[in-house]
């Protein structure tokens, strides 16, 4: 199966079609709504960010907290929806992957065309799993918000699926189209 290894460029996006599963090793990094507020307050005032989202892929998840021996708790995959808000500019500040569960809105797609970036869905339900693929977390940037602050995570082979690429394919509509003809 294929690994993706941010940070990543236009090229990397544009291999990705809606349906490829594949696996990511590396360097990414956690935010979610309160999170993403920030993040876009900071950009509107001319603010520095608390990492480069030049060619990085953001993964909307609030871990539990980490039980003796490990280095993250269950870190399952939140709705993305909340983030519409907010991944439009970031996308347009160089942000090239997300990973959540569910459809995104239009001006995120638009986004995502316009500026190569491309979404991912992680299986919900499934956060002991997937934490096995965590392999160091820390806190970079708004330790406050508890599960919600930004972390770095070196994962590997953490597993994903594309859900819309950055030509406005959505497996999420593929595949009910594809069960309404079954």
């Amino acid at each position: 199966m294929k690994v993706l290894r941010p940070p990543l460029t236009d090229k990397d996006v544009e291999d990705l079609k809606a349906g490829d599963s594949l696996f990511i090793s590396g360097t990414m990094y956690t935010a979610r709504d309160a999170a993403h507020k920030r993040l876009v307050d900071a950009l509107e005032k001319g603010k520095e960010l608390p990492f480069d989202v030049e060619g990085q892929i953001i993964y909307y998840v609030g871990p539990t907290p980490a039980r003796p021996g490990n280095v993250i708790g269950a870190a399952g995959p939140t709705t993305s929806y909340r983030m519409d808000p907010y991944a439009p500019r970031l996308i347009a500040e160089g942000l090239k992957g997300m990973i959540g569960k569910g459809e995104r809105g239009q001006e995120v797609v638009d986004a995502m065309k316009k500026h190569k970036a491309v979404y991912f869905a992680a299986i919900g339900g499934a956060g002991a799993l997937i934490s096995k693929a965590i392999k160091k977390a820390e806190i970079i940037a708004y330790e406050d918000l508890g599960a919600e602050a930004i972390r770095k995570l070196e994962v590997e082979n953490f597993p994903v699926v594309v859900a819309q690429d950055c030509y406005g394919n959505n497996l999420y509509v593929e595949g009910r189209e594809k069960y309404k003809k079954e």
